[in-house]
């Protein structure tokens, strides 16, 4: 008599559990689907749609019972065969690996210090790393146009120390003096300003590995070098792949800097989506470039999860 109800019971608990995880993990799928899948797709039908004034023709048209599919792919044959958007393309890439690389740099050791500070220090340091995110994105760009430009005292104290002859020597200003508009300010300029999505990565990584590792290194006759690149790098790769992955994507898609600190030598994706959409009004060719660019971030992000699958099923 008692096993039907406790069957009814044990079902009805099962079933809140199942009803409860499945909305767990269908609200982030939801959010995906509403805010990226969704506006990725109109982007997609747009770049293969024929523009006719304002709108946009149908891909699917019912016409004397024959259903009728139009794609336009000129658009994506016209970006393999222009040099233009390849160069702008390989561009994009190697201005965002080498701020990446740049900010890997300079955040490793400001992350291990912060992880090994006292305890009563690291929430001032941490204050200190994000307090660049209470200033306006937009202000702190332009505060380097004035610190860079002739007469600002960062260009002052470079030319003073000599630095802008050996930029120049590496090609990486156009003459003595000259810091704007060159491939140097665009670094630079992205290196400040993505350097905080590095280190808290690294920071968060840091701050919980186990220090009697390296005890235990040094107690085998590791020295502390030693014991860094084998015990602390390692186990720091995790922290070292989603910092340098929050910096390369959105560098690859930066607008706003290479427009107020580079110049022609300096031309990214940004800036050739930005002129398709407003200055020739091609939007079709806009969003073809804008779906190469998202397909061209998709590929670290898919090495990423790949990476992180594999860490995971080595920690089980």
């Amino acid at each position: 008599m008692s096993a039907a109800p406790r069957s009814g019971v044990a079902g009805s608990r099962w079933w809140s559990w199942l009803a409860g995880r499945g909305a767990v993990i269908a609200l982030p799928y939801a959010w995906l689907l509403v805010f990226f899948l969704l506006p990725f797709l109109i982007v997609f039908k747009i770049s293969i749609s024929e523009m006719e004034n304002v709108s946009f023709k149908d891909l699917l048209v019912w016409s004397d019972g024959v259903l009728q599919l139009t794609v336009k792919l000129s658009n994506y044959l016209f970006i393999l065969q222009d040099d233009l958007y390849f160069r702008t393309y390989v561009a994009s890439v190697k201005y965002a690996a080498v701020t990446t690389a740049i900010c890997l740099a300079i955040g490793y050791p400001f992350a291990y210090f912060m992880a090994r500070a006292p305890k009563a220090w690291q929430p001032a340091l941490l204050m200190l790393v994000m307090l660049p995110f209470w200033t306006s994105f937009l202000l702190r760009v332009y505060a380097w146009k004035g610190l860079l430009s002739e007469g600002g005292w960062v260009a002052e104290i470079l030319t003073a120390l000599g630095v802008d002859r050996l930029l120049l020597a590496g090609g990486l200003i156009a003459s003595e003096g000259n810091f704007m508009n060159t491939p140097f300010s665009l670094v630079l300029g992205m290196v400040y300003t993505y350097l905080p999505f590095m280190i808290l990565p690294l920071y968060s990584n840091l701050s919980k590995m186990d220090l009697r590792l390296l005890e235990a290194a040094t107690d085998l006759g590791a020295t502390p070098a030693v014991a860094f690149w084998t015990v602390t790098v390692p186990l720091s790769k995790a922290g070292i792949i989603a910092g340098s992955m929050l910096v390369f994507i959105p560098c690859i898609g930066e607008f706003v800097i290479p427009e107020l600190l580079g110049g022609p030598q300096t031309l990214m994706i940004g800036r050739v989506l930005w002129d398709e959409f407003f200055s020739n009004n091609d939007w079709p060719m806009a969003a073809s470039v804008a779906v190469v660019m998202v397909l061209l971030i998709l590929v670290p992000l898919a090495l990423f999860n790949h990476y992180q699958a594999q860490a995971q099923e080595g920690g089980r």
